[in-house]
Parts: structure tokens; C-alpha cells; sequence
């Protein structure tokens, strides 16, 4: 995911806890999401860019290859 969610966490001052009790998930989804190991439901990408004031293009948008 090359760091994007966290990068965006970070700028808003979150830490991951902060995150996941915005977005009702545990702190291990958050550290998942953000390592590229847990691919989060189309709701769970929207509540992250709510909570961090990013779109879904700028978080998770991804060129083909």
C-alpha cells in the first residue's frame, strides 16, 4: 500500500489506536491495512478517508501495472 494511510494517519496527528476507535476496528487491522496485509471493505476505505480528510483516489487508487 506503500504507505499512503499512514502517511495521511500521521498528518492529521493520529496514532494508530486513534484511528482504528474512529473507524470501529482493532489497532492490528490499522497496522495490517497500512503493512499491505489486510484488504479493508469499500466501507472501511471510506471511513479511513473520512478520518483523515484524504479521498479514495489518493489512498488507495492504484496504476495497472
Amino acid at each position: 500500500m506503500d504507505n499512503r494511510i499512514k502517511i495521511a494517519r500521521i498528518q492529521v496527528d493520529l496514532t494508530q489506536q486513534q484511528l482504528a476507535e474512529k473507524v470501529d476496528v482493532t489497532r492490528q487491522t490499522i497496522s495490517l491495512i497500512e503493512k499491505g496485509k489486510y484488504n479493508p471493505s469499500l466501507k472501511l476505505c471510506l471511513n479511513i478517508c473520512h478520518a483523515v480528510n484524504k479521498t479514495l483516489d489518493e489512498l488507495f487508487w492504484k496504476e495497472r501495472n
